[in-house]
């Protein structure tokens, strides 16, 4: 990136994200009973939305957000040109008509951003990705993965990205500070 804009490593937060994807999926496969270790403190469902901002690299600049069970996911499109948002299933590669939206180009400075709305009520994992710029691929393991769409410019890894849905509140808490504001600066604004 070019200019003032700053950019985070978010590496330790996609080793948390495979950790706890392959809790999840594991834990999630069985229908016994297991013992509880310890119950997590629930926080409160609040009304103030998580964003995920798309720019002009391509990609999800907020690419791992934790929300609680509730909480609007605000994607918002400060980019020229159009973005989805597609939500999918790794071990499938079945996409989620549920978690869809389209998100037209904003022209410029000024202009109203589109944005897309969605709320997940049962804590877990959901990916989603960007089917303009990016395409998902069977990976070793037997699990679908995002690529980078061949011939699309920008970032150089896929548009995609992670929801955690949960109640534990140091998740929540660790979200990127962007996360917080619908327009950021030096984007274009609505």
């Amino acid at each position: 990136m070019t200019g003032s804009r700053h950019v985070t490593s978010y590496a330790p937060r996609f080793a948390l994200v495979a950790a706890v994807s392959i809790l999840f999926f594991l834990g999630g496969c069985s229908s016994a009973k297991r013992p509880e270790a310890k119950a997590s403190t629930p926080v409160a469902a609040s009304p103030s939305p998580v964003y995920v901002h798309m720019n002009g690299h391509n990609m999800f600049l907020e690419n791992i957000v934790a929300v609680a069970p509730g909480q609007p996911v605000v994607f918002v499109n400060e980019d020229t040109g159009m973005h989805m948002v597609l939500g999918y299933n790794p071990l499938t590669g079945k996409v989620n008509p549920k978690f869809s939206g389209s998100l037209m180009g904003t022209p410029g400075r000024g202009h109203p951003v589109s944005t897309y709305q969605i709320r997940f009520t049962k804590p877990g994992v959901y990916y989603y990705f960007c089917p303009v710029h990016a395409e998902l691929k069977k990976a070793p393991g037997n699990v679908y993965v995002p690529i980078k769409r061949p011939g699309v410019h920008g970032f150089p890894v896929p548009m995609a990205g992670v929801v955690i849905v949960t109640t534990e509140k140091a998740l929540i808490a660790d979200d990127p500070p962007s996360s917080h504001r619908k327009i950021l600066p030096g984007y274009f604004g609505g």
